[in-house]
């Protein structure tokens, strides 16, 4: 794969991570605190149905693979491929962040957010350069059908107030994430227990990321779904 785009060489992997810091955390809060919030709401919305229609055209590849290509030399093409195309969605990903920069929602812009959007991006990228790891497809599909559902959710917020007092389900998508985080790591023990062509460091070095992931989602979780309740004080005369 060291041809196809990006593969080559880490720079234009970390030099797209680079800017993308340099952007969300210095360039951007500065050049948009005396400026309006600018309005993206359709680049939002298509932008979702791109995220959608992506992340459920990859698992369509990757399902139908197993399926119904009996080569094993088209079907590892295809994992290829579908591997490459993974990888690339998650520099996509980081137009997020951009968007809130752009909107002026800097109070979205958390350890968590950053962590996570550079992390997808440049793991995934020096995963699918340096190892040959066709055992971690399983994580990619739950990843991506996680996306697909995540980015239909945001696609109908955007869609405005009127669509909005409907989407009662929010919570239950940072569940989603948490589940999904879970399932991998059992996954990933289960690697790490069995005979697999990964190095065990990799494995162990996937399973504490994902770890972490999962502290960060779940404190995410209470802190937005938990709220502390406000002790009423009484005084007596």
């Amino acid at each position: 794969m060291d041809s196809w785009p990006m593969m080559s060489s880490p720079w234009p992997a970390l030099t797209i991570t680079g800017s993308y810091l340099y952007f969300v955390l210095i360039f951007g809060p500065w050049y948009m605190k005396y400026r309006q919030a600018y309005n993206l709401k359709y680049t939002i919305i298509f932008y979702n149905l791109g995220q959608v229609v992506y992340n459920v055209s990859m698992l369509i590849v990757v399902l139908s693979s197993f399926y119904l290509d009996d080569d094993i030399i088209i079907q590892k093409k295809k994992l290829h491929q579908a591997a490459w195309c993974f990888m690339f969605i998650k520099f996509i990903d980081l137009l997020d962040t951009v968007f809130f920069v752009l909107r002026k929602k800097q109070s979205h812009i958390t350890v968590l957010h950053v962590y996570h959007h550079t992390c997808m991006a440049v793991g995934t990228w020096a995963f699918v350069k340096y190892t040959e790891g066709q055992q971690c497809v399983l994580i990619g599909v739950i990843n991506s059908a996680v996306h697909a559902v995540m980015y239909g959710y945001y696609l109908l917020s955007a869609l405005g107030p009127q669509v909005q007092k409907y989407l009662w389900w929010k919570k239950y998508i940072t569940k989603l994430q948490m589940g999904q985080f879970i399932v991998i790591m059992g996954y990933l023990l289960r690697m790490l227990l069995y005979d697999n062509n990964l190095p065990k460091i990799v494995i162990i070095g996937l399973f504490t990321n994902t770890g972490v992931f999962l502290a960060l989602f779940y404190d995410f979780y209470c802190k937005s779904y938990f709220k502390p309740t406000k002790q009423v004080v009484k005084f007596s005369n």
